[in-house]
């Protein structure tokens, strides 16, 4: 079997599954009510991400069964991904505590890992790191903020899904530069295709909300897809770090913020760049696609250079980072004290 026949069927299969989705989410009444930290003015569906989980995982046993996909790999997105999955749709329902919550994404971390090996060894400046029983402390807490912060920055129409579409191709295209097995490269391609299906009811304007079910389980995909990949090609656990940058400034540094104001991180807010910049140009579209311009044109090719090794995957992050970190406090400083 050919993966690549896979990928429009994929993307087929979530533009019609999001439309049942939202059928029934309007049957129901299964609706987003705006409030005064939304960014979203009109009650809106919620719940269609749902369709991105179960096809990607479904397709993914498929290609398992076709022994396309190592079973500890395979076991690793299904248990891991079915987990954090679960726990965000059934707080998308009604509510789950945050404690319960943050149990389940240690536990689903934390499986993932034990069937991927844990930490892959790090190329820093030249040298290999070895990180050991540590890599896994360090690793599962990279899944957990990765996974969280997914969920933060999901809060515009578009914007998750663009980033989860643009990540995946381009970390797909950065593997696909090497000699390495197509399903290297298929399996976050793959990702990005069902995403697209998605999309559609998503953008420019939200038809329905993907959920906390469905943006925990990209966070945790797209982290663990680069630990796959680094044990494969070291320096990829860096391209993906480069090219999830916009997510990881944005939330980072919005976080550290909120903790030197002393405000409860656990509640509810607007104050991401993402959130003030689409309140400044009263526009939701303009910044998503913002964000996947940037990706395109500034951090794909930086990774694409770390990729092929043309320079160092740390001097990348900092290379990629440091304009996107410029850009987020020009945004949290200077136009949020103007509004």
């Amino acid at each position: 079997m050919n993966p690549l026949f896979i990928l429009p069927i994929s993307t087929c299969l979530t533009l019609i599954l999001t439309g049942v989705l939202r059928h029934y989410a309007l049957k129901r009444s299964l609706m987003d009510i705006p409030n005064e930290r939304s960014s979203h003015s009109l009650p809106t569906p919620r719940g269609g991400g749902v369709s991105v989980v179960v096809v990607f995982l479904l397709l993914l046993i498929l290609l398992g069964l076709e022994d396309m996909v190592m079973p500890p790999v395979l076991l690793a997105l299904l248990g891991g991904g079915t987990l954090v999955a679960l726990i965000g749709i059934l707080d998308d329902l009604g509510h789950v505590s945050a404690r319960w919550r943050l149990l389940s994404h240690f536990l689903g971390a934390g499986w993932a890992l034990y069937w991927l090996g844990g930490l892959p060894p790090l190329q820093m400046f030249g040298a290999t790191l070895e990180s050991g029983w540590l890599g896994y402390f360090i690793a599962t807490f990279y899944l957990v903020w990765l996974l969280n912060l997914y969920n933060f920055m999901d809060g515009i129409d578009g914007i998750a899904s663009i980033e989860a579409i643009t990540v995946s191709a381009g970390a797909a295209f950065a593997i696909s530069l090497h000699n390495v097995p197509q399903i290297q490269w298929i399996i976050p391609l793959l990702l990005a295709a069902i995403v697209v299906g998605f999309l559609f009811w998503n953008f420019p304007v939200a038809k329905i909300f993907m959920g906390d079910g469905c943006s925990g389980f990209l966070g945790l995909m797209l982290g663990l897809l680069s630990f796959q990949a680094a044990w494969v090609l070291p320096q990829m656990f860096w391209v993906w770090i480069i090219l999830l940058g916009v997510f990881i400034v944005d939330a980072t540094l919005t976080l550290i913020g909120r903790i030197l104001n002393r405000e409860r991180i656990y509640e509810a807010h607007r104050s991401h760049a993402y959130q003030i910049a689409a309140r400044r140009f009263n526009s939701h579209k303009v910044v998503s696609i913002t964000v996947g311009l940037i990706n395109l044109i500034w951090l794909i090719p930086i990774a694409c250079l770390v990729s092929v090794e043309r320079i160092d995957g740390v001097f990348g992050v900092f290379l990629a980072y440091i304009p996107l970190a410029i850009l987020t406090l020009y945004f949290k400083i200077g136009i949020r004290s103007n509004e």
